[in-house]
Formats: structure tokens, sequence, C-alpha cells
């Protein structure tokens, strides 16, 4: 469910919703990521917003918020988001957008997404309080949201609860995925000796080894993490039988894939 929500929610980051936000006044990519993204929390303080986002180096989200709202309203970013998030994916589906799948999978998708525990899950619980949007792309987009952000805070919490934080997360990804940390993308600005210092903690926990690489344990306990977000993750489809949601899962793979190949 997670190869095939994300591709769907994550069209909020591509150019159409980003080209929205510059044209209110927003003065890069990441004015419009934080305005969007930490809407539903409301006029939330900075340090807030970093604590729920959980894995921005310290001083990202300052950068953003709250210079975002003195040019747009927590209400205004979310119409605008979604606006832009349903234009995109309708532009990158094609004739998906029109068809009886999508609305059926939207509707699969939805009846999961407005089901799942919110206790713990501050991100999802704001979002949660939105209205549902009636048109379909739209609806589709607002329910990949919603599960992918209910994933996302369980997975905070599985980082939580194995000691592993925001910044040293990323490092751990770009290694699973064969990168060294000073090249992955989410981290390779950050100041060379900050960036050391995350590996060295690292390596002095017995996760990373002496050539930067993951060590079993490092190994291991990702893995760990990655399996009880899973987990945490689960409980948002129960509302839905094996048949409906082999149903949606079937509905969901061409688009996904249509919003994959048009993201790349």
């Amino acid at each position: 469910m997670f190869e095939l929500v994300e591709p769907i929610a994550t069209v909020t980051f591509s150019e159409g919703p980003n080209e929205a936000f510059l044209a209110l006044g927003m003065r890069n990519y990441w004015d419009g990521y934080f305005a969007g993204r930490a809407a539903p929390l409301g006029l939330a303080p900075a340090e807030v917003v970093h604590a729920v986002f959980y894995n921005f180096a310290d001083g990202e989200v300052a950068r953003h918020i709250p210079w975002v709202w003195g040019k747009i309203t927590p209400q205004e970013a979310i119409a605008v988001r979604e606006r832009g998030s349903a234009a995109a994916l309708r532009q990158m589906i094609g004739d998906l957008a029109d068809s009886p799948g999508l609305a059926r999978a939207a509707d699969l998708a939805t009846r999961a997404a407005v089901s799942a525990p919110a206790e713990g899950r501050v991100l999802y619980a704001g979002l949660k309080a939105l209205k549902v949007p009636d048109e379909p792309v739209a609806q589709l987009w607002h329910a990949a949201t919603l599960l992918r952000e209910h994933r996302g805070d369980g997975h905070n919490a599985a980082l939580v609860t194995h000691g592993i934080g925001g910044t040293e997360a990323h490092v751990l990804l770009a290694l699973a995925l064969g990168m060294r940390a000073q090249d992955f993308g989410r981290v390779h600005h950050l100041p060379k000796a900050q960036l050391a210092a995350v590996v060295d903690g690292l390596r002095g926990r017995g996760l990373v080894d002496a050539a930067g690489g993951f060590t079993d344990a490092g190994r291991e306990i990702r893995e760990r993490i990655e399996a009880v977000t899973d987990e945490l993750a689960a409980p948002a489809y129960d509302v839905l039988s094996a048949d409906e949601l082999d149903e949606l899962i079937a509905g969901l793979e061409p688009i996904a894939a249509a919003a994959q190949a048009a993201g790349n």
C-alpha cells in the first residue's frame, strides 16, 4: 500500500502546486512545502512543526514558519494545496482521471483513510479534521495524503522508540539505498562537520562501520523500524474486507504507475 499511495500523495511536491504557492508570494519551494504541509496544524510555532515533521535539521523549519503566515493563512494554504495537487494528479494520469475505477478507488481509499486511529498521530489528526473533497481526483489525493501522513506519524513513533533522530534516519536511509550520507539529497546540504557528527554518533552506537556503511546491527535496526512502521500503518485498512482491499490495490495500481511515470 505504501508503494501505491506514495506516488499519488506526493504529487503535492511537484511543479504545479509549487507554482501555485509561488504565485501567492512564497519565496521558494520550501516556503510552499511548509505552508501546505503544516497548514492542518494551524498557526503552530516552528518548534511544534519541527517536532511533528521530525526529520528536518535544527533551524530548517524556522526559516519558513511563521514567515509564511504573513503571506497566506493556513486555510488558504490548505485550499491552494488541494487545488494544485488535484490538478497535478489529473494531468499526470490523463484519461484515468475520469474513469469509474478512479472513483471507486477514491471511495475505498477514503473509507480506509478516515477510519484510522488518530491517537498519537498529530499531523494525521489535523488532516482528518478537514472536509473530504467531493471531486473524485481531489478525494483520491486527499485520501492518499491522509494514509501517507498516518503512516508517517507511525514511522516517527518507531524512530523515537528505537532512539533514532531525524537526521540519523536520513543517514540510515541513504545507506539502505547504497549511498554515502554526504551524497543524499535530504542531508547533503548540511555543514560537513554537522553531518560527520551524526555519522560518528551512529558509529559510536555500533550502527555504522569505520567505512561509513551499515553494520549488521545498523541494518537490523532499520529493518525493525520499517517493520514496526508497517504494523502501525496496517489498522487503517481494517475497515475494508479482503475483497475490497484487493479491489483497492487493483484500482490504485494503474493510477500510481501513471503518476510515478509522469513524476520521473
